[in-house]
């Protein structure tokens, strides 16, 4: 599965620390937000059950800290639409949003 934050800010909101996704406690990744506001990482869920994913702006000089939490259930069933057997989140192929934001930013997470 890829998540996908973007990031919206009046100035450039690339550089600094980038953007963590975590799974409850679990640090997934740290990646690089682009001059776009884009960051994104792809990841698979090892266990079923309920998961609460969390985008963590880390800020750069020009834009503040954000994150916001979103709670998502993985299933091991329907099939995943291109026939690979796996674990799909919520709807296979459907996209999970939620945003994360302070008055100067938002952090958008699918």
């Amino acid at each position: 599965m890829q998540l996908s934050a973007s990031v919206t800010c009046d100035s450039d909101p690339s550089g600094g620390l980038g953007m963590t996704f975590f799974d409850g406690g679990d640090l997934l990744s740290t990646v690089p937000v682009g001059a776009d506001g884009q960051a994104s990482y792809t990841t698979s869920f090892t266990t079923t059950g309920t998961h609460t994913i969390t985008a963590a702006y880390n800020g750069n000089g020009a834009c503040d800290a954000s994150n916001s939490t979103t709670t998502v259930q993985v299933s091991s069933s329907p099939t995943p639409p291109d026939g690979t057997p796996g674990l799909c989140l919520l709807a296979c192929g459907g996209l999970i949003s939620f945003v994360v934001g302070d008055i100067h930013n938002t952090v958008s997470v699918h």
